[in-house]
């Protein structure tokens, strides 16, 4: 098989279990994230994949090659580690080319590809500028061409981006996916931001407590989250309390809403709505009526803060669809069934 192969690892710290019989197929070329709480195991399986950490059990196999028992530096891999690991007292070009030099690479090879790697993260001519002279974002691009040196099969990238500011951080994003799509190299990245994940991912890998809880597309994730874990920690969501009554209505936070449904067998679960999916308006049949407690104009975007039923629910609109609403007025929430996920409890 062309990709990466995780095959029911585990890996124990004593009686506690950090990664627990995960499994996860990665076709060549994917761009992975995996995403979770701090704890979850996401730094821990990647560890093992670069062959910095022993699996308890299970196998990881890359192209075919089960590497499970392969030291790191024979993996064929590129790793950039949170730190960036940089060496200050060598040269842009001398990072770069350390891992070429150390396998002893002819120094015209070594340039060339210097040369190369700094067309490739855009910032040519920089081969003999002092590493301590670089931006933040110019270091990041460094450390990536050092990883990708020795065109590895496997990149391997841990919450690279979480040292950089704001703006940053959101440009080096988009980049990062670019340069990635360019070289068509299976990609690994731990991050805990979702953002990060939806902007750059082929397939988000959701972990909590040691296990996979979800790997999908990053809008089906968004869009149809497995369970309420997952939902509510992809973006901002409404997470409402469903049930039926004996004549099969079902009713949020004590409504009736039409054209909502519970799966066979289920008489309570939790309802996912996304913001920009709730509509405001004046209290009427079907709606959840509710109080106004707070507006935010964020400039792009307006939330409201609704309280319904001891419960605050969200509704997000763009300017030209602003809600002409106050602080303490009584409103109804509309929540379109299509837009609905039930999940269980």
């Amino acid at each position: 098989m062309s990709g990466l192969a995780i095959n029911d690892i585990t890996k124990n710290f004593g009686d506690f279990a950090a990664v627990d019989n995960v499994s996860l197929s990665v076709p060549h070329g994917t761009f992975v994230c995996l995403l979770g709480p701090s704890g979850c195991g996401k730094t821990t399986l990647l560890r093992m994949i670069a062959g910095l950490e022993e699996p308890t059990g299970g196998a990881i196999v890359l192209d075919g090659d089960n590497i499970t028992a392969v030291p790191t530096h024979k993996r064929n891999l590129g790793m950039v580690f949170q730190s960036l690991a940089l060496f200050p007292h060598l040269s842009v070009g001398e990072n770069i080319a350390y891992a070429l030099r150390i396998r002893g690479r002819a120094k015209e090879e070594q340039r060339k590809r210097v040369e190369e790697l700094l067309a490739l993260i855009h910032l040519p001519g920089f081969a003999d500028r002092p590493v301590a002279k670089l931006s933040g974002g110019q270091r990041q691009r460094v450390a990536i061409a050092r990883a990708l040196a020795l065109s590895p099969k496997l990149f391997l990238l841990d919450e690279p981006l979480s040292a950089l500011d704001a703006k940053l951080r959101e440009d080096m994003q988009v980049e990062l996916r670019q340069l990635q799509q360019r070289l068509g190299i299976t990609t690994v990245v731990v991050t805990h931001d979702q953002r990060e994940a939806m902007t750059m991912a082929d397939l988000v890998v959701v972990m909590g407590k040691g296990k996979i809880l979800q790997a999908a597309p990053p809008i089906e994730i968004y869009r149809k989250p497995a369970d309420a874990f997952v939902a509510d920690f992809i973006g901002i969501t409404n997470l409402l309390p469903i049930e039926a009554d004996s004549a099969g209505r079902v009713t949020v936070l004590g409504t009736t809403v039409p054209g909502l449904a519970l799966p066979a067998g289920m008489d309570k679960a939790s309802l996912s709505i996304r913001p920009e999916d709730v509509s405001i308006t004046a209290p009427r049949e079907g709606a959840l009526v509710g109080t106004v407690s707070f507006v935010r104009d964020l400039g792009g975007t307006i939330e409201t803060f609704v309280e319904a039923g001891g419960t605050t629910i969200i509704a997000v609109a763009t300017p030209r669809e602003r809600p002409n609403v106050s602080v303490g007025q009584s409103v109804g929430v509309v929540l379109p069934p299509e837009s609905c996920v039930v999940l269980k409890q």
